[in-house]
Formats: C-alpha cells, structure tokens, sequence
C-alpha cells in the first residue's frame, strides 16, 4: 500500500439535500475531483482539489462548498504546513517544486502602509463630476528643450512615445501560458480603453495583429516569435531581461503545450519545449543591451518606443540608471509580488523586493542624477486596485502594469495551478474544451468594466487632493503618509509619517 503523506489541501461538501444529481460538477471539474461511481451515484475525490471554485459557480442549486482542510498537522511557528508538504513532494519526486502566480508569502504590503493625503480649506479639493480631470498620460523620452522654427512655431520632434487614456497597462503573459481567448480579451480591451496589453515572450498570434496600435510586443532571451512583421506590428517593443516572480530565472512552456497555432506563433516544432535561458546570451553589460535597443529601433525605422523589463532587486537603482544611459525609453520594474505561470516555488517565495521600494529607490535615484525626463517609468507586481495605482504613480510611475488583477477580471480564482495547464476557467490552459470556456468578447467586456471603474476611482482620489492630472500627480511624494513603517522604510520611499 502507498502511503499518502499529504493530506488534501481543501475539502468539498456536497448539500445532499439540495443536490439533484445532475452531474454538472462533473463535467465542469478539470482535476477529477468529481466523479460517479458504478452505480452512477456522485463521488467526491479530494486530493485534486486546487480550491478553483468551477463547481460551486456552476452548481445550479448551490449545493457545494469548498474550504480549506480541517486536518490539522503536528507543526511549529518554525514548521509551518506549507513547509512541512513541500519536504513530503521533494522526498517523494526529487524535483524543483513548482507553483503559479504570485508569492502567498507574509512580506509585507506596502500599498496598504501608505495613505494618501486630501486637500480641504486652503487647497480646495476637485469635483470630478463637474470639473475637467486628466487620467491620460504618455511613456517614452521626453526630449530636450522646445525647439522653435520659423514664426515662433514649435518643432514636433519628440521621440516617439505611447498614449495611454488611463495610467494602466496589461503585463506580459505570454500565448501558450495563457490561452489564444485570453490574449483576444486583453487585445480588444487595451483598444477599447485606449491603453496597451504585452505579448508576451510567446510571439503575437496572426489573427491579432489588427490590434497592434495597443500591443506591446515582447523580445526575451528565446527570441520565441520574433521577426520582423512582428516588431513592426506592435506600438512599442519591450525587452524582457527578468521578472518579478523569478528574478535570475528564465522562462519554460513544457512541450506539451507547444502545439498548433502555439508551435507556428513560436516559430518552433511542436512538442518541443520552449526554454528561455535567464540571460541573453548576446547581454551582459549595459554597452550591450544598447546595441540591442538600437538594433530594434533600427529594424523598426527607429519609430516604435522600446521598453526595458527588469526585476526588482537590492540594486535596482543601478540598473535602472545604467538603462536610462543605454538608449531605452520606457524601464519597466516587476517586483516581488508579480504573478506567473510557473516558476521554482523557492524563487518565487523568497528572491525580490517589493515593487513600493523598488519604485521608490529608481525614481530618487534618477532624480538625483539628472535624467529622469530621460525615460518613463512603469511598475508591476500586484497592483490590486485603483488605490494602488495611485500611490504608484505618486510614488514616481509614470503608469503600471496589472496581469494577476486582470486575469481575475477574466474569471481566475487564484488557485495557483497555472501550470499544471487545467485551468477550469479557461485562461492559463490549452485544452480546447478548457479554452472554451473564457469568451472573449465577454472577457474584454469584464476587462473594459474593471479599468473604467478604476479610472472613475482614480478622478475621486485625485479630486480630493486637489490634483487634476496624472501628470500633476506623478512623483508628488507630499501626498503620500506611512503608518506603522520604520524610519528607514519611510526614508526609501520618500514619504513621512502619517500625523507629521
């Protein structure tokens, strides 16, 4: 007999009083937690169980819930469960343990330590519904000093640079992570909206260059999808050179999901497996990486803006300085708490820093060298909500990235199995009938929803500070108060404490 040494995570209670026995738990459940037996009477099978809540939503007479395990293990404050499950799954496989989305671990949150300031008597606050507000803003290099022609008239020679009508960006997740449904529902929002959505490092699938005004498009170290027409295609090119949920740590897509349309959108056989290394093999200086940039501005007629995407890590301002000098126009920083598909559960967990810190610390210092006007600033790393998206853009973002808040517009309950590629909603899956699932006109539709209420959020805060643009809000740190941080805290983030 094989000894089971970890216990299921989550329990399932099916009402029997209300369950009519239609089976529709059965069919919507990808882990076979829900079965019939030979008699046909429903079955409950526990340790697939991810907690996805598909069947509770779909149940038509509510008669299950899921919750999490009630055994209980013989643990410490030093041996938490978690701890003690993952040395079971390693004496039992051997493996790196793997795990999806961002890091559940107690670092703390900085967004929730930061309050924002409100105008009253001497400054009076802004009525949004009935006064102008500005939530549109531009990324790219600003460009020297006003040059003026014949007749006093202005010269438009900035660089070339991105209009977003409200500070927020869908971030990277690339096709054949997610599936073609969810990539279509992140196009056709970013139009709608008038912002950008990212490829990727998987290429950009041909049935949605039409939307290439609001797409980023991806260059990582695999060079997965990238071409000509493909560069061309997007409004902007972004270098990926880390990630905020595996800092030093490449990417992999499993050649079982390298199939069809992935395969040719990848440029790869199918069935192969889809590794990019951590780093460029053609990048390991900052001289380098500018002849990268320059290269892709050359093979675009130096007309699209290119992005840097970097982790946050301890020496980031650094990195961030050295990027400013290497020619790139936007840097975009991923911090600690980022989601993603996969990746090593010890990297995720325990390599990083807050993307609060990080932003902070790279605006100072480019600030205090003289060229923050030189390049914008995105961040990334769980942005929850609008709230956060302004105490980013105070903090120094010219905008921000958002892909775990998004997929959860799209229906993902956070049950981190990504890449086990059975995701029940339809997004991080490329199972046809999984796929199914996520309509993307309803998807953009949810998406479209969740920004405009944001940006409706946003117009109230800033009203009630008294600022009117996103510009006026941009790295204006006196808005901004701690609570319950060090100084030291305080000191990097710019800001004082709450009461002084």
């Amino acid at each position: 007999m094989k000894i089971q040494y970890i216990a299921p995570s989550f329990e399932v209670a099916r009402d029997n009083a209300r369950c009519t026995g239609c089976g529709i738990c059965v069919q919507q459940c990808p882990n076979g937690v829900h079965g019939r037996d030979a008699a046909g009477n429903l079955t409950i099978d526990e340790r697939g169980c991810v907690n996805c809540q598909r069947c509770v939503a779909c149940c038509p007479v509510g008669a299950l819930k899921v919750f999490p395990s009630r055994n209980c293990w013989n643990g410490s404050p030093n041996w938490s469960a978690g701890a003690i499950a993952d040395i079971y799954r390693q004496a039992e496989t051997g493996g790196v343990l793997l795990s999806s989305m961002g890091s559940p671990g107690k670092i703390p949150v900085y967004w929730d330590r930061i309050l924002l300031n409100a105008s009253q008597v001497t400054n009076p606050s802004i009525d949004p519904l009935r006064e102008p507000m500005e939530t549109r803003t531009f990324l790219g290099a600003r460009g020297g000093r006003p040059r003026r022609g014949a007749g006093g008239r202005l010269i438009p020679d900035l660089p070339p640079r991105l209009e977003l009508q409200v500070p927020v960006m869908f971030a990277a997740m690339s096709y054949g992570s997610v599936s073609y449904n969810a990539h279509a529902s992140l196009a056709r929002a970013a139009r709608e909206l008038g912002i950008c959505w990212n490829t990727g490092e998987g290429g950009l699938h041909r049935d949605l260059y039409e939307y290439g005004p609001n797409t980023i498009v991806q260059v990582a170290s695999g060079r997965f999808g990238v071409h000509p027409g493909y560069l061309k295609a997007g409004a902007a090119i972004e270098i990926k050179m880390g990630q905020g949920a595996k800092p030093g740590i490449g990417g992999h897509l499993p050649g079982s999901k390298i199939v069809g349309d992935i395969s040719r959108t990848r440029m790869i056989p199918e069935g192969t497996d889809a590794i990019s290394p951590a780093p460029h093999h053609d990048i390991y200086s900052i001289e380098d990486l500018r002849q990268l940039v320059c290269s892709l501005k050359e093979a675009t007629g130096y007309e699209k803006p290119v992005l840097v995407k970097v982790a946050a890590v301890h020496n980031v301002a650094a990195i961030a300085s050295g990027i400013a000098r290497s020619g790139a126009d936007i840097i975009a920083i991923d911090g600690f708490r980022g989601g993603t598909g996969a990746a090593p559960t010890m990297i995720r967990d325990n390599v990083g820093i807050p993307i609060e810190l990080a932003l902070a610390s790279v605006d100072t210092r480019l600030r205090q060298e003289g060229i923050r006007g030189e390049v914008s600033l995105v961040a990334g790393g769980s942005i929850r909500c609008s709230a956060d998206v302004v105490k980013a853009v105070a903090l120094g973002a010219d905008a921000v990235y958002i892909g775990t808040a998004a997929l959860m517009a799209l229906g993902c309950h956070l049950c981190r199995s990504c890449h086990s590629g059975r995701c029940a909603w339809g997004i991080a899956t490329q199972r046809p009938d999984l796929t199914a699932r996520l309509d993307p006109q309803e998807g953009a539709r949810r998406l479209v929803n969740l920004i405009t209420a944001w940006r409706r959020e946003m117009e109230e805060m800033m009203g009630g500070m008294g600022i009117n643009s996103i510009e006026a809000l941009r790295g204006n740190r006196l808005m901004l108060r701690g609570v319950g941080m060090t100084r030291k805290e305080l000191e990097i983030l710019g800001i004082k404490h709450a009461g002084d």
